[in-house]
């Protein structure tokens, strides 16, 4: 009877952790549903803003902006964006694979000399690169409590002077792209200085044309920082989105598990309870024989 009362536990235990599961899937898609909304907004003037600049990059060329200045990468800031809780698959190790893999193909040189430092959004790659006594600047965890425009700014901001200031020669950022709630794309890709776009190799030949109002300047001035800021604000956006649907996808194979689970210990406690009766029907019939005889 001891087994049986240990299955009844196993099998409540399994029962109480399917309901949370279950719970925390529904959290998630509701949240995807603003989050998806979000990003699906965004990313239209994000993406037609970088093309744009990318076709102008030709003609910015011997601009007095920091922001487009190629530089040696002596000093390389990693910009990786996570989440702060887990409990969502491989979506943050993705992050840590893909940051640890551009550094050993690109940096490793800089490594070794102490200067490959870390900005993370998210506490799962900052506590990461913290134990392992990596340069993580700043604490930006608090963004995801209030995720505006505004808040990722003040992050871009300071990642923007720490570049114009020379702290930095070259800016990457590591993050998951949203494609569905079943597909996130580990996506690297260079914040700083401003890529050239490929079209801009062949502007020469292309027949896009822009009459640029006030002047080349002023968009120098304003729309390559503005740039820069959406492209990070798209990119926290994406991961945002990502997390919910890899969070999603993960406690819905979780429930799946759960009930699998639960049939092998039904099964398994009426198999044990079938025994333990057949045992005592078993001990009744020969304590009777025994008697007669």
């Amino acid at each position: 009877m001891a087994n049986l009362k240990e299955v009844r536990n196993r099998i409540a235990s399994v029962q109480s952790t399917q309901q949370i599961t279950k719970a925390m899937k529904m959290v998630s898609a509701a949240k995807l549903k603003r989050a998806t909304n979000a990003i699906v907004q965004l990313r239209p003037y994000a993406t037609k803003l970088k093309e744009i600049l990318g076709n102008l990059s030709a003609s910015l060329e011997g601009s007095t902006s920091p922001f487009i200045e190629e530089r040696e990468p002596n000093k390389v800031l990693i910009v990786t964006v996570s989440s702060n809780r887990g409990l969502a698959g491989a979506f943050n190790m993705n992050v840590i694979k893909a940051t640890n893999n551009l550094i050993a193909e690109k940096y490793s040189e800089q490594l070794k000399k102490g200067n490959v430092s870390i900005v993370s959004i998210g506490k799962k790659t900052q506590d990461f690169y913290e134990k392992r006594n990596y340069k993580v600047i700043g604490n930006n965890n608090e963004v995801y409590q209030a995720l505006t425009f505004e808040n990722v700014t003040k992050i871009t901001d300071a990642i923007m002077a720490g570049f114009e200031k020379g702290e930095f020669d070259k800016v990457e950022l590591v993050y998951n792209q949203f494609k569905n709630a079943a597909v996130q794309i580990i996506t690297t890709e260079q914040l700083l200085p401003l890529p050239k776009s490929e079209e801009a190799a062949n502007a020469k030949e292309s027949n896009v044309d822009y009459i640029l109002e006030p002047s080349k300047e002023e968009i120098v001035t304003q729309l390559i920082p503005k740039s820069i800021k959406i492209q990070l604000y798209k990119a926290v956006l994406d991961s945002h989105a990502s997390e919910h649907g890899a969070r999603m996808t993960s406690m819905d194979k979780a429930t799946e598990n759960a009930g699998d689970l639960l049939k092998a210990l039904k099964l398994s406690y009426n198999q044990a309870r079938q025994a333990a009766i057949t045992t005592e029907l078993t001990e009744i019939v020969s304590g009777a024989a025994a008697l007669n005889g």
